[in-house]
């Protein structure tokens, strides 16, 4: 017997003609576990509904025994009207087996394992996805967030805010402008929003769920077996995802990560070497300061323009004293 229920998108057709007509490898699912806060669920799945790409994607919600109402009649309503896929656990099974469960979903796909506290915006999947394809042995792909540990701007390895008057997506076209194309080898992916390469899960196989349980430290060991077999796991540089941090755990993180690095230590003895010498080297330096630049000259931009408005307004109240 099946631990879950699955809502919209059903098996006999529910997704758009244009997609029906296309092979499963050529969709990509963004999977989002939710348990809990509808506000910040409600602007994640939002985002990624508004933004238009090329690639063809599926959202797949998987609603961990969300404890939430009002959460769980928000994704009924986005199923019942096809938005995205739901799928529901029964009881909560934890974020591990969440994931795993719509990574399971559609055996051909590749995937992207998306927080439900992230905004994405412009054409944020193509040009995740044109970073995956870059290279064969390319598994795993993670953008640039204010809070992402070793992918975080403006501070490496810091929980930042945004910085002051500056909009997710306007910070994600200042990434487009200064480092188009640009990738570089990070020891793990991030798994606020991470993408997968089916042939790569593949090989490498689900998230641990027997070592890793309720979440933290599960993306660090997938990026470790996926490196032991020959796979690459990149920052993609021209891309930007918002997250917020913490919306599902809140004051449990502490003690997660610090048995998340127990286990970690165990299974994978050279992980904090590894770490520890990426940090200290912090090859994704210019990387971010060409951000730094974008930044400092939009700013300027958008000082000037202010002064020129004030102007203006100064000279028409001059003309009707």
């Amino acid at each position: 017997m099946r631990e879950y229920s699955r809502l919209g998108h059903p098996e006999s057709g529910g997704l758009p003609a244009q997609m029906e007509r296309l092979g499963d490898n050529l969709i990509v699912d963004v999977i989002i576990p939710v348990y809990r806060g509808l506000p910040e669920t409600r602007r994640c799945i939002e985002s990624v509904l508004g933004c238009r790409q090329e690639a063809y994607l599926e959202v797949v919600v998987v609603d961990d025994a969300s404890p939430e109402p009002e959460l769980a009649d928000y994704l009924n309503s986005l199923a019942a009207s096809s938005s995205i896929t739901l799928l529901r656990n029964q009881s909560n099974l934890g974020f591990v087996q969440s994931v795993n469960l719509g990574m399971s979903l559609h055996p051909k796909r590749d995937v992207v394992l998306l927080n439900s506290d992230t905004l994405v915006a412009n054409d944020w999947l193509d040009r995740i996805r044109r970073c995956a394809y870059g290279a064969a042995k390319i598994g795993t792909v993670t953008p640039f967030s204010n809070n992402a540990t070793i992918c975080s701007y403006p501070e490496f390895c810091a929980e930042n805010s945004l910085p002051e008057g500056i909009e997710s997506s306007e910070l994600d076209e200042m990434f487009q402008r200064a480092n188009h194309g640009k990738s570089v080898e990070i020891p793990t992916a991030v798994g606020f929003c991470m993408y997968i390469r089916r042939a790569c899960m593949d090989q490498v196989g689900l998230f641990d769920a027997g070592n890793f349980g309720k979440g933290y430290g599960e993306e660090n060991d997938f990026s470790m077996r996926a490196s032991q077999q020959g796979w690459l796991n990149l920052l993609c540089a021209d891309t930007f995802v918002y997250h917020a941090g913490g919306v599902s755990f809140m004051s449990e993180k502490d003690g997660r990560v610090a048995t998340a690095l127990e286990v970690l230590h165990r299974l994978h003895p050279g992980y904090e070497d590894l770490i520890r010498r990426f940090v200290a080297a912090d090859p994704v330096r210019e990387l971010r300061q060409a951000v730094d630049v974008e930044l400092a000259a939009y700013q300027a931009r958008k000082m000037s323009t202010r002064s020129k408005l004030r102007v203006s307004i100064s000279k028409l109240i001059n003309i009707f004293k």
